[in-house]
């Protein structure tokens, strides 16, 4: 669903025409031939394409301006091979729309001492061009990342790789187009917010439906369709023997499929990249969608339960961030802790929609009461989520701006079974430590909600808040609440002036 390979970043130099030809012609050179190193590295998840060197202001402004309207164009990589004079390029600067990373390298690695001569300096002035460069867009109070190192460093193209993910999460939310089925769960803070606010700052739709106009698309499935994706159950995960045909609850199982067939359809038709529903407002419908909430999910779609749209969004921009990488993104939720001081865990978990692409090992598809909502006993899949490094991140609508909020976290495995509780669910262990950890996300105005990721980095979340503007937060192995507690002070400072 999620092909990061049709999608560019133009990598473009800038020089002027002080050198001459033959200065000229070997940046040129130069400049294809780190593009195409960099194009070719396995870091970074989309096409590099090498752009004719800028040497005017037109030149400059023309780049920029097709940039803008070339749609599998999701970002810039700027790069001073020779001194630049920024002058030029304040124009292109200014009509710029797509994220900007600064590439701060040299051609040559090393110095070539027994040889160095003006000639090589003359060429080679990486060192001060991109200063005279990063200096305009300080100037300008343009967000942008930097990146420094030579063009075959690893770490090079691991933070350019970061910064590419991030892009193509924010070229994916221009213009989508999320479908709320249903209000807000009824009295609940956290998952409301400014949905024109969003629209003008992040780029994404927000529109609310009537359960029964889904409910209409659901009754139009055919017996074919049901039976069809009953099999692929079958095929997929261990049902339960209450779920199998001839079962008492395989008509369980059939409304499922049933509500699941309905909503992809509907999503498709309405060409929408994610959703959120509420038990609240089910009018119509047999039970709460479990099982077709979490198949969406894997299958790229944003959501989040109660209403909350702004967690859907960051699903589907997560999603997109972690397209191709192993392991999944995925809504969820702090659920309970375990406050034994020798080993203190979190739980995290919904009442039913966990994302699959979490999964350690087969799920199992069962249906247990859910318990609230007055409706039909829902289908579900059932999974423990393997350890290993991750972390929550939530966005919240603080009034006068939107705040994106991280917390690194350790997953665990399991240490006992867990033979009553009939939801996906995983472990994890905040960083720095549980005490400090939670207590900095609730300084911080963190929601119940969040996105789990498996394999982004917080890096990339904060170069995702620096292309949307907006502030971002990160609790990690280094927080200190005296120290974040002042970080949010300043933030709210900062914030007064915008």
């Amino acid at each position: 669903m999620i092909n990061l390979k049709e999608l560019e970043v133009w990598f473009v130099t800038g020089s002027q025409h002080l050198y001459g030809e033959e200065t000229l012609n070997q940046v040129a050179q130069h400049s294809q031939q780190i593009a195409a190193a960099l194009d070719g590295s396995a870091q970074i998840p989309v096409k590099v394409v090498f752009k004719p060197t800028v040497k005017t202001t037109e030149e400059i402004y023309a780049i920029c301006q097709e940039a803008n309207q070339a749609k599998s164009c999701i970002g810039i990589i700027a790069w001073m091979h020779t001194f630049s004079p920024a002058k030029m390029w304040i124009g292109g600067l200014k009509i710029l729309q797509k994220p900007l990373l600064h590439l701060h390298t040299q051609f040559n690695r090393d110095i070539p001492w027994a040889t160095i001569d003006m000639d090589f300096m003359n060429l080679n002035q990486s060192a001060h061009g991109d200063r005279e460069f990063g200096f305009m867009v300080s100037r300008m109070r343009l967000n942008r990342k930097v990146v420094v190192g030579h063009f075959q460093d690893g770490e090079v193209h691991a933070g350019i790789g970061s910064w590419a993910r991030a892009a193509a999460g924010w070229n994916d939310w221009q213009g989508a187009k999320f479908v709320r089925f249903g209000d807000n769960m009824r009295f609940v803070a956290v998952t409301e917010g400014d949905k024109v606010e969003a629209e003008m700052k992040f780029g994404f739709s927000v529109n609310t439906y009537g359960i029964g106009d889904l409910v209409q698309v659901i009754n139009q499935t055919s017996d074919a369709a049901i039976n069809q994706l009953i099999q692929e159950y079958n095929d997929t995960y261990t049902l339960a023997e209450s779920l199998r045909k001839g079962g008492a609850q395989f008509s369980s199982l059939k409304e499922a499929a049933k509500i699941e067939i309905g909503l992809r359809t509907f999503l498709q038709q309405g060409n929408f990249k994610g959703f959120s529903d509420t038990f609240e407002d089910l009018h119509g419908m047999a039970q709460l969608p479990g099982i077709a909430a979490q198949r969406l999910m894997a299958q790229g779609y944003g959501f989040a339960g109660e209403g909350d749209w702004k967690t859907a969004a960051l699903v589907r921009a997560m999603k997109t961030m972690g397209s191709g990488l192993p392991g999944g993104n995925a809504f969820m939720e702090d659920y309970t802790y375990h406050f034994d001081p020798a080993n203190p865990l979190v739980l995290g978990s919904h009442m039913l929609e966990v994302d699959p692409s979490l999964a350690n090992g087969k799920p199992t598809c069962e249906v247990h009461p859910l318990g609230i909502g007055g409706k039909a006993d829902p289908v579900r899949l059932v999974f423990n989520v393997a350890g290993g490094p991750a972390l929550n991140a939530s966005l919240v609508d603080m009034g006068n701006r939107f705040r994106l909020l991280v917390n690194e976290v350790e997953a665990v495995a399991p240490e006992h079974d867990l033979p009553n509780l009939p939801v996906a669910r995983v472990l994890w262990k905040p960083l720095p430590n549980m005490k400090t950890g939670c207590a900095a996300w609730i300084y911080a105005g963190g929601a119940h909600h969040t996105c789990f990721s498996q394999n982004l980095s917080s890096e990339t979340l904060q170069d995702f808040a620096d292309m949307a503007g907006i502030e971002c937060i990160t609790i990690d192995a280094d927080t200190k609440l005296r120290q974040l507690r002042n970080e949010l002070r300043w933030s709210e400072a900062a914030y007064r002036q915008f």
